[in-house]
């Protein structure tokens, strides 16, 4: 890839769903009658981080999504305004669905040098999958098979 090439894409931050008033209301109910347990048992501090916490949790059910934009160029991979240099990203694998597989979403998972979270996804289209994928292996990035944390599966299930 010489300097003026580049692979560009954007994708949603994250999938956005559509939750029911139904929802709003087990988290409420849920918030509340944890808070109250807690002040009963005298533990103010952690009542306080529950409100908090559910807040919090209401609020970022109701955001919007943003648009995130992700590019590989000469110099390695760039999301939004941050660039991870190629030799600074220890592996990556393109998830792809099998032929007839649709339930798997296309995802490109990135191994980095961050001490938090240094697995990264993004979602990709399909279209993309190759040649992101020989881009990565002509900057010498190691291929190694990766998959979505359980935890991400679990949260999915319960409506995050």
């Amino acid at each position: 890839m010489d300097d003026n090439e580049k692979l560009s894409w954007s994708a949603l931050e994250y999938e956005e769903k559509e939750r029911s008033r139904d929802w709003f209301w087990a988290l409420g109910i849920i918030v509340a009658t944890s808070s109250i347990a807690s002040i009963i048992y005298g533990n103010y501090f952690f009542a306080i981080l529950l409100v908090l916490g559910g807040v919090l949790l209401g609020f970022f059910a109701i955001k919007k999504p943003d648009v995130i934009s992700y590019e590989l160029n000469a110099k390695g991979l760039k999301i939004r305004n941050r660039l991870y240099p190629y030799e600074n990203i220890k592996s990556f694998w393109v998830q792809v669905g099998a032929s007839g597989e649709t339930s798997v979403k296309p995802i490109l998972f990135i191994h980095s040098e961050r001490a938090f979270m240094p697995i990264l996804s993004m979602p990709i289209d399909e279209t993309m999958a190759e040649e992101i994928h020989s881009v990565m292996l002509s900057n010498n990035v190691e291929e190694k098979e990766m998959k979505e944390h359980p935890s991400e599966k679990i949260m999915e299930v319960l409506g995050f």
